[in-house]
């Protein structure tokens, strides 16, 4: 059973590494005195198992096996907007190409706003 548990602790490192705030809150963009912060949703399953036994008739016959099993998915849920206006949460309903449109909005708002004090 030792190498079933060292694959259980070696996966489960590999998970710990991987699930951290990072995931869950993105890299800071930084734009034109705004930032846009991605948060994500992130789903996980994992299982393990292992066995080892010896062969009824022959006791000099003996095996074992083990194994693990993982999935997850990362999806966009909303973004962070943060300027000298104040701060707010914009939600993404459809995914990464909703991402990109609410970081085209907080583009154009910008471009917009930077008009405005020019003319």
């Amino acid at each position: 059973m030792e190498h079933v548990e060292s694959l259980l602790k070696a996966t489960l490192a590999e998970i710990e590494r991987l699930l951290s705030t990072r995931t869950v809150v993105g890299e800071p963009i930084h734009l034109e005195g705004q930032t846009i912060i991605p948060l994500v949703a992130v789903g996980f399953g994992f299982c393990a198992g292992g066995g080892s036994g010896k062969n009824q008739k022959t006791a000099s016959l003996e095996g074992l096996g083990g194994g693990s099993g993982a999935g997850g998915g990362v999806k966009p849920v909303a973004v962070i907007i943060a300027s000298k206006d104040g701060v707010r949460l914009e939600s993404v309903r459809r995914g990464a190409a909703t991402v990109v449109e609410k970081v085209g909005q907080a583009v154009g708002h910008i471009i917009e706003k930077r008009g405005e004090k020019s003319a």
